[in-house]
């Protein structure tokens, strides 16, 4: 399969660095979000991540210019995913508005294009039981921020064609990334394994074992992390945990995926991480230092 031609859905921290490594890579990129604003912002976001590229000698102001023109913008799915070889979903991680979608992309895509989805944890068995092309569609778990982290999760759906698998993982190498493919159960490997780490540390918290600067230091110079669990888990939104573990622990039946309760009080009272502004750690716009949230000092 000659793939030339993606339309990614949602322009958020995920799409607008997924529409990146493409555009960077020579696709023409059609990037689709319902909000008009947030189209502008994650071209103003890309742009800024490829100077950071620049500024560390990996990328050219000539690459950046031809990756902006690679990209045109749509507000209306139907519209955007026309003519697409591939269409990649990186919606909110919410299955009703991933299926949704589906429906809508399978109805307006063309009938050969393969349909991937970003997701984390949903299950790419049942959202590609909403469309038409169950065997083509498959997961593309990319890692935040798309531009550096080169992994790709590929995850096959129980009835995902092998030659489909073997296209995106084709693809992926040809983004420069490093593709691992694997099958659809909950929490596919990354976060079947990661989540429950993060878990155990809030639990630590939560239990009184140790504060949060002595869990994220015991991770960072004993096991080599590059970033202690409580500050990732900031960092990928503390909602987004709390969503990842309750489908581990749907999926699998079993009370050792439950999220933590202290990480459920925190999700349920908006302290989210980097997001909002503040979750173990405190963030100010504009500021590198990590500060501990006054609740846990």
């Amino acid at each position: 399969m000659n793939l030339k031609k993606v339309t990614v859905i949602g322009a958020g921290t995920m799409g607008n660095g997924i529409a990146h490594v493409f555009a960077q890579s020579g696709f023409t990129v059609k990037l689709v979000d319902v909000n008009a604003a947030q189209l502008e912002k994650a071209l103003q976001t890309i742009g800024k991540n490829f100077d950071r590229q620049i500024g560390k000698g990996t990328a050219t102001e000539e690459q950046k210019k031809a990756a902006l023109t690679n990209i045109t913008t749509f507000t209306d799915l139907s519209a955007g995913v026309q003519q697409a070889d591939l269409v990649v979903e990186a919606a909110t991680e919410n299955t009703d508005l991933k299926l949704k979608i589906f429906r809508q992309i399978d109805e307006a895509a063309p009938a050969n294009a393969i349909l991937a989805t970003n997701t984390s944890s949903i299950s790419i068995t049942k959202i590609a039981a909403v469309t038409k092309r169950p065997q083509q569609v498959i997961g593309m778990h990319f890692m935040n921020p798309v531009p550096v982290m080169k992994l790709v999760e590929i995850i096959n759906g129980y009835a995902t064609n092998k030659e489909v698998s073997n296209t995106i993982a084709e693809l992926s190498k040809q983004l420069g990334k490093i593709p691992c493919v694997v099958n659809d159960y909950p929490g596919f490997i990354a976060n079947r394994i990661l989540m429950p780490m993060i878990n155990e540390a809030i639990y630590s918290l939560y239990e009184g074992v140790a504060g949060v600067t002595e869990i994220d230091t015991v991770m960072k110079l004993g096991m080599a992390h590059p970033m202690g669990p409580l500050q990732l888990a900031d960092f990928i939104g503390l909602d987004v945990c709390y969503s990842i573990l309750n489908v581990l622990h749907d999926g699998f039946g079993n009370p050792k995926y439950a999220p933590c309760p202290l990480l459920t009080n925190m999700v349920t009272a908006g302290f989210l991480g980097v997001k909002s502004g503040e979750g173990f750690y405190q963030y100010t716009a504009g500021s590198k230092e990590l500060v501990i949230s006054s609740r846990f000092q």
